[in-house]
């Protein structure tokens, strides 16, 4: 049952953290994957500055939505289109 809660917050966190960042798309697995990832990168930089989104499903999908814009924010520094 976990993995399938952690799909579910890192598909809203990369939704959300896509919504929020208007970069290039990723997708629907593409932000599943930010989502995930970013929730691993929101954990340890807002743990390395000391702040808290909150605990339960609400704090994991803030806090994910964090580490997807830092993650699509780099995305979009190391992939930038090219006109």
């Amino acid at each position: 049952m976990e993995i399938i809660s952690t799909i579910v917050i890192g598909a809203i966190a990369g939704w959300l953290g896509s919504s929020i960042f208007k970069g290039s798309s990723l997708g629907l697995f593409g932000n599943i994957i930010v989502g995930i990832v970013g929730s691993f990168v929101g954990n340890w930089s807002l743990g390395k500055l000391g702040v808290s989104l909150g605990s339960g499903w609400i704090g994991a999908i803030l806090t994910g939505a964090v580490g997807a814009l830092i993650i699509l924010f780099l995305l979009n520094l190391i992939f930038k289109k090219r006109l």
